[in-house]
């Protein structure tokens, strides 16, 4: 049986200089942990790309997901793509690194109480974590700006050939939706994705406009339909360990400099999802939330 660990980590953003720098402090505990790469490497393909391989020489497997920063499309990239085509790109190049990523089949963990498939979803946003009265994503992105909140998304992700982001989130659900439907009930599940999949762990956030682009009302009940240990995100920049319906949520964000400079790694960088460390790693309380348009 190997003596590994199921680790977990998301938001490097190894685009700042100062967070480059805490990559050289990711380390396995042996040769058999695995690491969990939850979404926002960095923007540039090649950034990410040369993150993940170096993350790859490291750990036994490593998995990732996308998060919208690597859907940018920005002037720094050479790869200078539409959303769904950037995300292809990466996908092509995390295979050839031996990457899991969501197109692929689930990996299996072998832990000391069983094995586990680690499944990386790609879910993305659809604007339905509106806050109360509103009725629709158009009066929920008018509030956003009249409120100055509004996702750098909206500038940089283009979506094409979709409508919309919302659009391009419903078949990812969908296509998400049947793999898990197919899965094995019998071999239990850690969900894996940039955006949280139950709109409750954006009730902390100062901005509650900001919700809308942190995920979908359609994947609120993946946690109860199927058979999950844990679910990983990040994207909130809150770490944290919360529980909804008797199963585990794990925000494992690094975060921005400021960030993580106030709060420090009260639980170091990378958080072991597996084997559950129990009840000695008690929540942290929530600290501020990041700045609105991560």
């Amino acid at each position: 049986m190997p003596d590994g660990r199921l680790l977990a980590v998301s938001d490097l953003h190894v685009g700042i200089a100062d967070n480059r720098a805490t990559l050289e402090a990711l380390r396995p505990t042996g040769p058999d942990d695995w690491l969990i790469v939850a979404g926002d490497v960095a923007e540039r393909v090649r950034d990410v790309e040369a993150t993940l391989r170096l993350l790859t020489d490291r750990f036994a497997k490593v998995v990732w997901t996308p998060g919208n920063h690597e859907l940018w499309t920005t002037t720094h990239d050479q790869a200078d793509l539409a959303a769904p085509e950037r995300y292809r790109l990466l996908v092509e190049r995390c295979r050839a690194l031996g990457v899991a990523t969501p197109e692929d089949p689930y990996p299996v963990w072998q832990g000391p109480d069983g094995p586990y498939a680690v499944a990386p979803v790609f879910t993305l946003y659809d604007y339905s974590w509106r806050v109360p009265g509103v009725a629709d994503k158009q009066q929920s992105l008018a509030r956003a700006h009249e409120n100055g909140v509004v996702c750098t998304d909206e500038y940089r992700i283009d979506p094409a050939p979709y409508p919309a982001v919302d659009d391009w989130c419903r078949e990812r659900v969908a296509a998400t939706e049947k793999a898990l439907t197919a899965h094995d009930p019998d071999l239990p599940l850690v969900l894996a994705g940039h955006w949280p999949l139950d709109r409750r762990p954006t009730d902390v956030l100062h901005h509650p406009d900001f919700a809308q682009w942190c995920g979908t009302e359609l994947t609120a009940d993946w946690h109860r339909r199927f058979n999950v240990a844990a679910v990983v995100y990040g994207h909130l920049h809150i770490p944290r360990t919360t529980w909804y319906e008797g199963v585990r949520f794990e925000e494992v964000s690094l975060g921005y400099p400021r960030e993580w400079r106030r709060r420090g790694h009260p639980r170091g960088l990378l958080r072991q999802i597996l084997p559950y460390p129990g009840p000695a790693e008690q929540p942290v309380p929530p600290p501020s939330a990041g700045p609105d348009g991560r």
